[in-house]
């Protein structure tokens, strides 16, 4: 039986799509069965240039297709920003190695500048360079500041002739050894502040373009370069001033969700092997399956990647009816990159402990998985930036609700325009949040969806009456063990929204809330140990604790499900 919530490529039809996006997506799929396991695996351990995939995406027009907005597609119907698309190639990516997706990843953050442009010229050459099959760079950090954009060290000097003379240094920029555009963030010479932000085109390929070296030990090319004496011309200035820096963050906006959807492809790749591995392995004289422990560390790993799936497929729609009068995609956001990845984390590990050195064989899809894993909650901002981000909706979404009109599934082929005109980056503490609890109150009968709704409206009298002070505020480490507990409550109620959607099992959405409950009085406990924690908060994070209701009946059938994965998928060797 093969289980319809995880990818299959065996199986795979990427169905409620347009005949051209399951065209290449499926073709995706084939190109690396094709290549097989033994293939894949020695490029990934060769740190192999990506040249063969990178060919294959120029000769299927698979980047020009999925990444040119349809304002820049010169009348191609195909070509569109569809935010449901991208994430859908995410998971293939991820699935078959991050090195691809990286190099997928970073055109995408190379794009966005120039996709928020209103530089013509520059619209139409970026275009014209993902037709030929080129990829883009983002040249955003520096080796002395990280991406802290007040302080870059990129200078531009005008030139007397209304363009400039670039030079300075970007570091962590994937793609710098190839990319045909690297959108680059200086600031002037000549004008303080905000006003001197200037975001401009380079070419990798120009002799003032000076190429240091990969920072990684990966096929990754994460450069380290130098512009000496760079020319930049007026048609290469994609922002100026605040705009520019408006133009970073809104980048990334559109970036880091895309390391959910690669997240959940690694770890379904790697449960197949792993489910496979313990199923046949024989111990004792028993297979490893019948260990009591093993089938809760398994069916644990199991919920938990449902639950990545039903909270990134639901961000989805928020993120495509997002406007001007509707940005909850800006707490959906961070809560994939920061709450999807970290679960990555705890799946594979999970599994980890289960196939023990197993994991560890050259010859195995995981044990790149356990590498490769780490590695996105790390990027696009740490964890706890963007869990300090998500802090700023708290008060919003748990207390205030507004009225909005119910977001649909968004499969259609629709362009995410957008993405690029979010407009200035600010005003977050103003956004408000439809209500949270219709969507607890449609399982209202699941017992383990109950007690996380008491943990929710727990959290709601804590914000009211213990919330920190201004002392605590400045206070990071216990804010962090706040921000964990309201991102419990947002990924709740986008998984049942996503589960009513889609009619999941609810032997299986009520397991995967008996997960979220323990998850959510672990960080009480922990709260409630933080050193500045006052006796009312410490008080309340004690009466938050809930134990989950057990199901014997119920842990065994999503057990079924688990177990019925040995076996399905192996990739050709």
């Amino acid at each position: 039986m093969a289980d319809s919530l995880l990818f299959n490529p065996h199986t795979y039809d990427p169905q409620g799509f347009d005949p051209e996006t399951r065209r290449l997506l499926r073709a995706t799929v084939d190109w690396f069965e094709a290549r097989g396991k033994r293939r894949l695996i020695e490029d990934y351990r060769s740190r192999a240039w990506l040249a063969d995939f990178l060919a294959f995406s120029a000769k299927e027009g698979l980047f020009a297709t999925f990444l040119t907005p349809a304002s820049d597609a010169d009348g191609n119907a195909d070509k569109r920003w569809d935010t449901a698309r991208n994430a859908a190639l995410n998971e293939i990516f991820g699935f078959y190695g991050l090195d691809y997706w990286y190099a997928w990843q970073v055109t995408i953050l190379g794009l966005g500048p120039v996709w928020q442009s209103d530089n013509a010229a520059a619209r139409t050459r970026a275009a014209e360079l993902l037709d030929q099959g080129e990829v883009f760079a983002f040249g955003l950090s520096e080796k002395s500041h990280g991406a802290d954009i007040y302080s870059t060290d990129m200078l531009l000097t005008p030139d007397g002739g209304g363009g400039f003379r670039a030079t300075g240094s970007k570091y962590y920029i994937g793609n710098g050894n190839a990319a045909g555009l690297v959108s680059v963030f200086g600031r002037r010479t000549d004008v303080e502040g905000p006003d001197g932000y200037v975001f401009f085109a380079a070419d990798s390929r120009h002799d003032a373009y000076h190429l240091v070296k990969n920072v990684v030990d990966s096929s990754k090319y994460v450069s380290e370069f130098r512009l000496e004496d760079y020319p930049v011309t007026a048609a290469d200035v994609l922002h100026t001033g605040r705009a520019a820096f408006d133009a970073a963050l809104n980048t990334v906006n559109v970036g880091k969700f895309n390391l959910c959807t690669a997240s959940i492809g690694i770890c379904e790749h790697a449960m197949y092997e792993a489910v496979t591995h313990a199923h046949n392995r024989i111990l004792y004289g028993r297979p490893v399956t019948a260990f009591p422990h093993v089938r809760r560390e398994l069916t644990d790993a199991y919920v938990r990647l449902v639950g990545m799936k039903l909270f990134s497929d639901r961000a989805v729609d928020y993120f495509r009816t997002a406007g001007p009068d509707d940005r909850r995609y800006l707490l959906f956001n961070p809560m994939t990159k920061m709450k999807v990845t970290t679960e990555g984390e705890k799946v594979v590990d999970l599994m980890w402990d289960v196939i023990a050195a197993k994991g560890f064989e050259k010859d195995n899809y995981f044990a790149q998985a356990a590498v490769e894993i780490r590695s996105l909650p790390k990027l696009e901002g740490t964890v706890h930036v963007n869990l300090a981000l998500i802090l700023k909706f708290m008060r919003n979404h748990l207390l205030d609700p507004a009225p909005y009109e119910s977001v649909p599934t968004r499969r259609d082929a629709a362009d995410d325009d957008f993405l690029f005109r979010q407009g200035p980056a600010r005003g977050l503490g103003a956004i408000r949040f439809h209500d949270w609890r219709p969507a607890f109150d449609a399982y209202a009968a699941l017992p383990n969806v109950a007690l996380l709704r008491e943990q929710a409206e727990a959290l709601c009298e804590f914000v009211k009456t213990a919330a920190p002070d201004e002392e605590q505020s400045r206070d990071l480490d216990l804010l962090l063990s706040v921000g964990q507990l309201f991102a419990l409550v947002v990924h709740g109620q986008l998984v049942l929204e996503q589960a009513k959607l889609t009619g999941l099992d609810e032997d299986v959405l009520d397991e995967l809330c008996a997960v979220l409950v323990r998850d959510f009085s672990a960080h009480a406990v922990e709260l409630h140990g933080k050193d500045s924690a006052t006796t009312q908060q410490q008080d309340w994070a004690l009466s938050a604790i809930r134990r989950p209701a057990v199901d014997a009946d119920r842990s065994a059938k999503v057990w079924t499900r688990v177990e019925s994965l040995a076996g399905t998928y192996e990739m050709s060797q």
